[in-house]
């Protein structure tokens, strides 16, 4: 199994779903995408640029789902989080209720339309 879907497969419920729902989500909307474990987690490439990673958060009880050029998104800012992180800005999940898919699909497509 590759370390990224490994590193998936043992992260306790709801985190396993929260990021499985993103990874099928990212690689619906920009299917060029090439899944790599990078830094302990997994991280999206796109034109093997850093596109985004997830990451679950245990202790503070989200995955992240970070974008690597975050600062140059333009849509959806009020929901974007950057603390502490100068290129990097995330949605943060707690359940699947609370994501919010029409965001995350267009921020996805805003992101790819970053690296062409």
């Amino acid at each position: 199994m590759q370390p990224a879907h490994d590193y998936v497969m043992r992260q306790p419920e709801p985190f396993r779903a929260l990021l499985m729902h993103c990874m099928a989500t990212i690689e619906a909307v920009v299917p060029a995408v090439e899944l790599r474990y990078r830094y302990a987690i997994p991280f999206y490439y796109y034109h093997d640029k850093p596109f985004c990673y997830l990451n679950a958060r245990h202790k503070k009880g989200y995955v992240d789902l970070g974008f690597y050029r975050g600062y140059q998104l333009r849509t959806h800012q009020e929901i974007l989080v950057s603390t502490d992180r100068t290129m990097v800005k995330s949605l943060q999940f707690t359940t699947i209720e609370s994501l919010n898919q029409t965001v995350l699909e267009a921020l996805l497509l805003e992101a790819k339309a970053l690296y062409e």
